[in-house]
């Protein structure tokens, strides 16, 4: 029997993350993956892909709406190869996942393909991918399953016209109207994906607006700006039946009067989150304990009730996201080797890729208004910008809430081309404390995206913005 001093079950960021770590540290480290490639969730059937269709898609929407504006003529008619644009698509994912297994030999990590689950506390059965089983010993074992996509109890998924994220990125066909049910990060970006290939788009959301975990400024922005695209919404909707009649699906909803509505597509994305995976862990031989959601309860050191064994990611509390788990796994190995890491979870950034991009860190002025915290907001539309107009990405604005004594950053919220990678200036800022006057002293290179933070932060500090 193979004896380790940590085992990781689940390959995902968190899981790939935590296993190269502890073995950056010394331990001898195994990670268990029961699907033929690394890399989980994220990697395979998630981010990269989802993000690889996003760019593929904003292409040719820039070639078709945008190119003659810029001076490019296209002669002829530009189409839609669905089929390359899936397979390069894989490319990437194969490119991607290939990496991970590659950072495995490099650490000495060893791999079983095969489903993990626990014999004890201290023992992990296998069932590995050819077959046979095998038991694994290990002094240590962090579980790092990850999550699936949710559905609704009157729904049945066929995975063919009522789909998950997981089918939308491999459809054959560009959908004629694709109905999303759910306006959260995953079905806005699929439904960009597939409005910019052609399909007519609506959403159906329960919640009275769009990304409803996020600053309200940037949900109202995005519809704005979504809509001009023209994805339809209808928001305050309650959903009660959806059902495939041959190849049409037929989706049923309440609105906030109470009256029914009807949709009719040709597929329906349902995309109302997701949820831990569990199965097949046998977690209570191991006596550990889950929690009334299916999540794996853990301490603040992300130790569960087994003091031996931890757990990661999408499987217990928190945001669903690759870079929180990748976050826990780097915890979890250095508290392993006697070190004091530490997590401060509201400088976790959350970021919705459609376009333009959202992204967030901190409060939001609603938490800040229901904790009866004094703050001061400042703003600044991305239309004033030099390089906003130079690219024709003028949609959003960044906000900077500090608080009304100190000055310090308490959030940053922004909608605009590039904000996924500029909300790293925002976690930057508030990880050192930084004041909004901090961040309004700091030289900002012009012209850029960038010089919205500046100005927002300006703003924010004492109402003198230089751009408006």
């Amino acid at each position: 029997m193979n004896q380790y001093d940590v085992a990781v079950i689940g390959s995902g960021p968190g899981g790939y993350v935590a296993a190269i770590r502890c073995a950056q540290l010394g331990m001898k480290t195994a990670i268990i993956e029961k699907y033929p490639t690394l890399g989980g969730t994220c990697l395979n059937v998630g981010c990269i892909p989802s993000k690889a269709l996003l760019d593929s898609s904003h292409h040719y929407e820039d070639a078709v709406k945008h190119f003659e504006e810029h001076g490019i003529d296209i002669p002829g008619e530009v189409k839609v190869n669905l089929e390359q644009m899936i397979s390069r698509k894989q490319g990437v994912v194969e490119q991607t996942t290939k990496g991970i297994q590659f950072l495995m030999d490099k650490n000495k990590i060893d791999v079983y393909e095969g489903l993990g689950s626990f014999k004890d506390a201290t023992h992990i059965n296998i069932a590995l991918a050819n077959g046979k089983k095998e038991t694994v010993e290990a002094k240590n074992t962090i579980i790092a399953t990850g999550s699936k996509p949710s559905t609704l109890p009157f729904i049945k998924l066929d995975k063919e016209r009522i789909i998950t994220s997981t089918e939308a990125l491999k459809l054959k066909e560009v959908p004629k109207h694709m109905i999303v049910i759910g306006g959260g990060v995953i079905g806005l970006e699929l439904g960009q994906v597939y409005k910019r290939l052609g399909s007519e788009v609506t959403v159906v959301e329960f919640m009275d607006r769009i990304i409803p975990g996020m600053d309200g400024g940037l949900s109202k922005e995005l519809m704005r700006s979504l809509k001009k695209q023209k994805m339809k919404f209808n928001l305050s909707h309650k959903v009660k039946s959806v059902e495939r009649v041959g190849d049409e699906v037929v989706v049923k909803a309440d609105d906030k009067k109470g009256q029914e509505v009807t949709f009719k597509g040709d597929y329906c994305l349902v995309s109302v989150g997701r949820r831990p995976y569990t199965d097949g862990l046998n977690a209570e031989a191991a006596g550990v304990k889950l929690d009334e959601r299916g999540r794996v309860e853990v301490n603040d050191h992300l130790q569960t009730n087994v003091s031996n064994i931890y757990a990661i990611g999408d499987v217990v509390r928190g945001a669903m996201l690759a870079h929180k788990a990748e976050e826990e796994g780097t915890l979890v190995a250095e508290t392993l080797a006697g070190q004091k890491p530490h997590i401060n979870y509201n400088l976790i950034p959350g970021v919705v890729y459609t376009w333009p991009e959202v992204a967030a860190v901190g409060k939001t002025e609603e938490q800040l208004k229901e904790e009866g915290v004094a703050y001061k907001s400042g703003q600044f539309p991305m239309r004033a910008l030099g390089r906003a107009r130079a690219s024709m990405d003028i949609d959003g604005f960044v906000k900077i809430l500090a608080d009304k004594k100190t000055d310090e950053v308490l959030g940053v919220h922004m909608i605009g081309a590039r904000c996924a990678d500029l909300i790293t200036e925002g976690v930057t800022a508030m990880e050192f404390r930084a004041s909004a006057e901090d961040i309004a002293r700091m030289s900002h290179a012009h012209p850029t995206y960038a010089e919205a933070v500046k100005e927002a932060a300006l703003a924010a500090t004492e109402d003198r913005p230089i751009h408006i």
